[in-house]
């Protein structure tokens, strides 16, 4: 996760990823060696000469300024994900190296709890590397979790590509995967010196092909909202909205949400499965 290399595979696949036509670009004759914009073409965009693009495409980012790194998200029509993803791994080019700190949020407070069992769809909160951190009750009765909340905490990367069942839990598997490896690309950048997210990404770097062809894409993500496609191996396919939201009071950690249409086959099934796995009261 060197950053000027991070930096070198970012440009180079965002560029092979726009055709001329979607720059407009004029095209002449000849036959074009590469796929996507050539470096000389992005520089004409982004108002640099071609020498110097290239030079920024190689990570070499010592005195570049903001203006210089916008228009070259520009000219590559960056998303704001990628623009941002973009910017911080300039950043890291840009200041001293920091010294490797292992990760603070590993777990939640008792507020943030109590938060997640009043909401009565499943909820769960996870930190920028995905490891899910705590669910409210009907989250475990999705995931098939124990009832007691003894394994609320796993790594959803490492289950998602290494469990053998998430496959049929997941509808949208392939999406899943895509969004997955795209949100722990975009947590490389923000803070490369997590050992634990490093040890995460090599583990399935070095155990999972499709993870490391997803890898080399340099995709990124921010979790917003979305929808969730899933099937429980009790009450059959569902489908769910997601909300997400970052919580301001313990910074790095977001409180993922899903939504259910009133009505829908979904809300029945959910209906079914909260009253299997509702706590009974003493009588």
């Amino acid at each position: 996760m060197e950053p000027r290399s991070e930096i070198t595979g970012f440009l180079t696949s965002r560029r092979a990823n726009l055709t001329p036509e979607q720059a407009g670009v004029p095209l002449y004759s000849g036959k074009r060696r590469v796929p996507g914009l050539r470096r000389e073409e992005v520089a004409q965009l982004a108002g640099v000469s071609t020498d110097y693009y290239a030079r920024l495409e190689r990570g070499k980012m010592a005195g570049a300024s903001r203006e210089v790194i916008e228009a070259i998200a520009r000219a590559l029509q960056l998303d704001e994900d990628e623009r941002d993803h973009l910017l911080n791994l300039v950043k890291l080019t840009q200041r001293r190296p920091a010294r490797p700190q292992a990760s603070r949020r590993t777990a939640i407070r008792a507020g943030i709890q109590r938060v997640l069992d009043a909401i009565d769809t499943p909820a769960f909160v996870q930190n920028a590397r995905l490891d899910r951190l705590a669910a409210n009750r009907v989250g475990r009765a999705l995931y098939s979790l124990p009832e007691d909340g003894s394994r609320d905490q796993y790594n959803y990367a490492l289950y998602l590509f290494l469990d053998p069942r998430a496959a049929d839990f997941h509808r949208d598997f392939e999406t899943a995967k895509h969004n997955v490896v795209a949100l722990l690309h975009a947590a490389t950048a923000r803070d490369p010196h997590d050992k634990e997210l490093i040890n995460i990404v090599g583990t399935l770097s070095t155990q999972s092909e499709e993870f490391r062809g997803l890898w080399a894409a340099h995709d990124v993500f921010r979790y917003r909202s979305g929808a969730k496609l899933l099937t429980h191996s009790i009450v059959g396919d569902l489908e769910f909205g997601y909300e997400s939201f970052e919580l301001s009071t313990d910074p790095g950690l977001v409180m993922l949400v899903y939504t259910v249409e009133p009505g829908s086959p979904t809300a029945e099934a959910m209906s079914i499965l909260g009253s299997w796995t509702a706590p009974t009261t003493a009588t």
